[in-house]
């Protein structure tokens, strides 16, 4: 056994169950972790964790693109779900304009505007990239 290989086998074991995420139990511990460590850390690149919870985030990141990929929706069908999941009605989204207006964006015969994709983005407390 070389060098290189011999430092990092000593202790594998005890980091391995951080840095490999293959099924739901080790992804849901995972996030756990980082949860944990962003309590701790925050943002604070100087920490001595930082490129733990950097590497951690990426990690999961990559478990959820492969298991839990987010299908691409349009703004309207992302207006459609926020609107059924809150209980609301054309009626409901002053902020956007009138009934009509709603009604007519809903349908696919009016774009948001980027006034009322910020309005729908501060209601919703998503991302304006959500309706775009």
């Amino acid at each position: 056994m070389s060098v290189v290989t011999k430092e990092p086998e000593k202790n594998w074991t005890l980091v391995r169950p951080m840095l490999v995420i293959r099924t739901a139990r080790e992804y849901d511990a995972a996030v756990e972790r980082m949860n944990a460590l962003l309590d701790e850390i925050g943002a604070n690149e100087k920490h001595p964790l930082y490129d733990l919870l950097d590497t951690l985030g990426t990690l999961i990141y990559a478990y959820e693109e492969e298991h839990y990929a987010i299908p691409d929706v349009s703004g309207v069908d992302m207006l459609k779900f926020l609107m059924d999941e809150h209980g609301l009605t054309q009626s409901d989204l002053a902020e956007v304009g009138s009934q009509g207006v709603v009604s007519e964006a809903l349908n696919g015969k009016r774009e948001l505007n980027v006034r009322q994709i910020r309005a729908l983005a501060k209601r919703f407390h998503v991302s304006p990239a959500m309706f775009v």
